[in-house]
């Protein structure tokens, strides 16, 4: 009876563990799942590829991005609380409708908010291996724009290097809270520095020449003057877009 009674503890033993094991694994794939279709949903309504007041349903969703409907749900919840859509009854999700002003006071606190991460960069000192890195995202700006316009193919090295020189500084400031503050300003339609209006020659010239001052100013342990320019770039850059936004309106795809 002793080894008995032995033998199933060892029995249930296993069968517990196996059940917790895979159960944990289920819900690990699933809350996976989640994010990814979250994190997909987020960036088409960032980037314009749903455009405002479009519905968002589950059926057509969960056979587009191959899922079953549970992760679909959990992201249209979750981009609710986030403000990305709105629950509207007998229509079901809808993605939200940003205007003008709505987006340029976002681009105010990112202004705010990015100069403070400047200043406390300046103050900190710039290592020689981040000079180096923002010395690369300069000259690949010039490389860009040395050819005196704008090609459709560059736009995405010029993306890349603006959102690298952009998180570089934000890194360098050592203050979390400026992380997160910015990341909650790029959560709301093209107030992200991945969005970039990418028509204009002597704009997108005159927004690199900012990188090239604010660099100059980080590197020389300007604090002050290196807040001020990088408020100055980022309050620019929603001013231009606030006075184009009928353009993307109309075809949200047009600020690529």
């Amino acid at each position: 009876m002793y080894t008995c009674g032995r033998d199933v503890k060892r029995f249930l033993r296993f069968w517990l563990e196996f059940y917790a094991a895979t159960g944990y694994h289920v819900s690990m794939t699933m809350q996976t799942r989640s994010q990814h279709v979250t994190e997909t949903l987020r960036d088409w309504i960032l980037t314009g590829t749903v455009s405002a007041g479009e519905r968002l349903e589950e059926i057509p969703l969960a056979e587009r991005l191959g899922v079953s409907r549970t992760p679909v749900r959990a992201a249209l919840t979750a981009l609710e609380k986030e403000g990305l859509v709105d629950y509207q009854p007998k229509r079901g999700y809808v993605v939200r409708l940003f205007g003008a002003d709505e987006v340029f006071a976002a681009y105010e606190v990112r202004a705010t908010i990015e100069g403070l991460a400047c200043r406390l960069a300046a103050a900190n000192g710039v290592p020689p291996e981040i000079e180096a890195k923002l010395s690369a995202c300069l000259h690949e700006g010039d490389r860009i724009l040395a050819q005196g316009q704008l090609a459709v193919n560059d736009f995405a090295p010029y993306q890349l290097m603006n959102v690298t020189f952009h998180d570089t500084i934000i890194s360098l400031s050592g203050n979390p809270w400026v992380h997160r503050l910015v990341a909650q300003t790029h959560a709301i339609p093209f107030v992200s520095d991945r969005i970039i209006l990418w028509h204009d020659y002597a704009v997108i010239l005159r927004s690199h020449n900012d990188h090239h001052r604010i660099t100059d100013a980080l590197v020389a342990g300007q604090s002050a003057r290196a807040e001020d320019l990088m408020r100055e770039h980022v309050y620019f850059a929603g001013l231009f877009l606030k006075q184009n936004f009928h353009r993307i309106a109309g075809n949200p795809r047009w600020a690529a």
